[in-house]
């Protein structure tokens, strides 16, 4: 399977966001929402978290996971909106017409095209001008 140059890998921005809040969504180059969840973790952690057990975290002592859940939660929160953000961004990407005006993915099941037919090779979409413009099936007429 081919992976244009803008496609982002969403388990790597998970990974990125496991470790460190805010990584991941540098990564799909969503500053704001990398800096929103920064502040978050850093508003939780600061009206949530025990001063105390953030030092013994920081000396690498025994902390309780109690002690520190907010900021695990805000994390693992942070993980997740990554990975689906990845997702959700490379479903649009193949959804929008190129600069010239083809797809390059179905409409319909989401799978590479082939450039020199008029119909998708996977599902038998029919794609008339290939400008994105309403696909039929095949097997709908």
């Amino acid at each position: 399977m081919s992976q244009s140059a803008s496609e982002k890998r969403p388990w790597l921005a998970a990974l990125l966001a496991a470790l460190a809040t805010g990584l991941g969504h540098i990564y799909l180059q969503r500053w704001r929402r990398a800096l929103g969840w920064l502040a978050v973790l850093f508003g939780v952690t600061t009206l949530f978290v025990d001063p105390a057990a953030l030092d013994a975290l920081a000396n690498g002592n025994a902390v309780d996971p109690l002690a520190v859940a907010p900021t695990l939660v805000v994390g693992g929160m942070s993980v997740l909106d990554a990975y689906f953000l990845a997702h959700a961004q490379n479903a649009l990407d193949r959804l929008t017409p190129t600069e010239d005006g083809e797809l390059t993915h179905c409409p319909h099941c989401g799978k590479e095209l082939d450039s020199d037919i008029e119909f998708c090779h996977w599902c038998t979409t029919e794609l008339g001008e290939r400008d994105g413009a309403s696909p039929t099936r095949a097997d709908d007429q």
